[in-house]
């Protein structure tokens, strides 16, 4: 089954509790929470969402789905196992090698939590292939990380459809996550190729009715 991951990164301040109320009664599966520190990626929201992440726990008991943009891959880990996660995901692009990622895979179990390793649209998937056995769920940037609104690569879906065939073949149970540029016309496309969990964020909060466009991507 599809699950929809609503990423906060566009949340209106002031209306947090609104919204997030909001998602959790249209039944959102996740809350996506971007965590960028103005180095691995323009954009610096790590504060914002240590602050809205504790915030969520505080008020609602659903998931939460951590995506790691950041160069000090040991800290965030740290920083955000506090508040109990579902699940954290790193960046393989910030890892100086491959021992260095299987070490942010222990750390995160050892915190109690799924793992998740995300590539960037230019890093080829057969990259990734021999940490799979070891991790739940790959994240596939179907954008450039670190900017809310941008247009799905087409290219994306080409390479979901190869994750997904490579996972078949060698009978690995992972979840196929996208992030990036998802909406009512993507969807279809993304989940076609294979992938299980949608994020999605600027086509979920900008709706008048959350539990109708979170119904319409999960179909």
């Amino acid at each position: 089954m599809v699950e929809i991951s609503t990423s906060i990164l566009s949340m209106k301040e002031g209306e947090e509790a609104q919204t997030i109320l909001g998602l959790e009664a249209a039944k959102t599966d996740y809350f996506h929470i971007d965590v960028m520190d103005g180095k691995f990626v323009e954009k610096d929201t790590y504060n914002k969402m240590l602050e809205y992440s504790s915030y969520i726990r505080r008020i609602s008991n659903l998931p939460m789905d951590v995506h790691l943009m950041v160069e000090n891959v040991e800290k965030a880990i740290s920083d955000f196992s506090t508040i109990e996660p579902n699940i954290i995901t790193f960046h393989y692009e910030a890892c100086k090698d491959k021992n260095e990622v299987m070490e942010f895979i222990n750390l995160i179990k050892d915190n109690n939590c799924k793992v998740g390793i995300s590539i960037k649209p230019t890093t080829k998937i057969e990259e990734i292939y021999d940490v799979l056995p070891y991790v739940h769920t790959c994240l596939i940037m179907t954008v450039e990380p670190g900017k809310g609104g941008q247009t799905l690569i087409t290219d994306m879906i080409d390479k979901i459809e190869t994750l997904k065939k490579y996972i078949t073949e060698k009978d690995l149970e992972i979840d196929i996550e996208v992030d990036g540029g998802i909406n009512l016309v993507t969807a279809p496309k993304v989940k076609e190729a294979g992938a299980n969990i949608l994020v999605a964020g600027t086509a979920i909060l900008k709706a008048t009715d959350y539990k109708v466009i979170i119904d319409e991507l999960r179909k």
